[in-house]
């Protein structure tokens, strides 16, 4: 199928410039300009990004074979290819990548997955800004002297007050940021609590739950990440996909292993190691996997402990989905 590239590289490409004064691109725009072109279709090809769900679910909905590349296989496509970047030249490798079949497609999560990921982004955006929050009120205070010290969530408020009494026009700008920490604080506990809502109700996050160190959070990012079990052939590569394997660099005689990867998605990688720290520190529950981690802590350090709890837990917990299977507190269990 010969076509100027050049005229479909905007829209078949799916990417969209930042420029306000092009139009983005529509999934009914895309299979209008594609219908128009004579043949069938083996392969549609669009490279991953904000749109990609959309795009995608489009395309397909409208009876298109469509694939999501990866980033990074897209980008040294177009590289090695060609040396200048332009739409022709982008559109001609990206077309080139597809017919080949060179290239690693990105699973596009259920928009039920999305929505969800959708809820724990709102949520954490709420938390660091909560956090955030804090920390500038205790900030604005400390050159007068006034230190704020440790001070437990609930009375936090309390103790700002206390703090500029004597001081009227202290207290005019604490009361608006504290007016407006009241306001975080309630829209964080309404998604908290749609989260608990959804979680609850959710046989497999309550299994997930079940591990010592495992909560809400942990076990909702966990199913929204993987998805569908399915995608996995061994449960083994579920914490490479997340990001918590070493890298490793062979070549000859030289074979080095290094930090983790920290590929993949950052806040169900975070849940683990959150869930892997409490498991160590905090859980007073004796498992066959606390065992295993405390047993690293002591030969190397907390920390690689701690990631490597949190890639066992991820291979656990996707063997869970898969088997069906509840949480094997002992070795003999497992």
């Amino acid at each position: 199928m010969n076509q100027d590239p050049q005229a479909l590289s905007k829209i078949v490409s799916g990417r969209a410039r930042s420029d306000t004064r092009e139009q983005l691109p529509d999934p009914e725009a895309l299979t209008c300009c594609l219908g128009e072109l004579p043949g069938c279709f083996e392969r549609v090809g669009l490279e991953a990004g904000p749109l990609s769900q959309w795009l995608y679910f489009g395309l397909r909905d409208a009876g298109l074979p469509a694939v999501c590349i990866e980033t990074r296989h897209a980008k040294a496509a177009i590289t090695a290819m060609s040396m200048n970047k332009t739409d022709r030249n982008d559109a001609r490798s990206l077309a080139q990548l597809v017919r080949s079949g060179w290239f690693k497609s990105v699973h596009v999560k259920s928009v039920e997955s999305q929505e969800l990921r959708t809820l724990l982004g709102s949520r954490e955006f709420f938390v660091n800004k909560l956090r955030d929050h804090e920390n500038e009120i205790r900030g604005l205070l400390r050159p007068f002297g006034l230190k704020v010290g440790q001070v437990s969530s609930s009375g936090f408020a309390g103790r700002i007050r206390d703090l500029v009494t004597d001081r009227p026009r202290l207290k005019l700008c604490m009361e608006a940021l504290l007016t407006a920490r009241e306001t975080l604080m309630k829209q964080l506990a309404a998604l908290h609590g749609e989260l608990l809502r959804v979680t609850k109700n959710d046989e497999l996050c309550v299994r997930f739950m079940g591990i010592p160190g495992v909560g809400p959070v942990t076990a909702l990012a966990f199913k929204t990440a993987i998805d569908r079990p399915d995608r996995f052939r061994r449960s083994s590569d579920v914490g490479a996909h997340l990001g918590l394997a070493p890298r490793q660099h062979q070549s000859g005689e030289v074979d080095r292993r290094g930090r983790i990867a920290k590929n993949g998605d950052r806040l169900t990688r975070s849940a683990l190691f959150a869930a892997a720290n409490v498991m160590l520190s905090r859980s007073t529950q004796w498992t066959a996997l606390k065992h295993w981690g405390v047993s690293i802590a002591r030969r190397s350090s907390l920390k690689k402990a701690k990631v490597a709890v949190a890639r066992k837990l991820a291979v656990i917990m996707h063997r869970m989905w898969r088997d069906g299977s509840p949480f094997r507190w002992t070795a003999k269990e497992a």
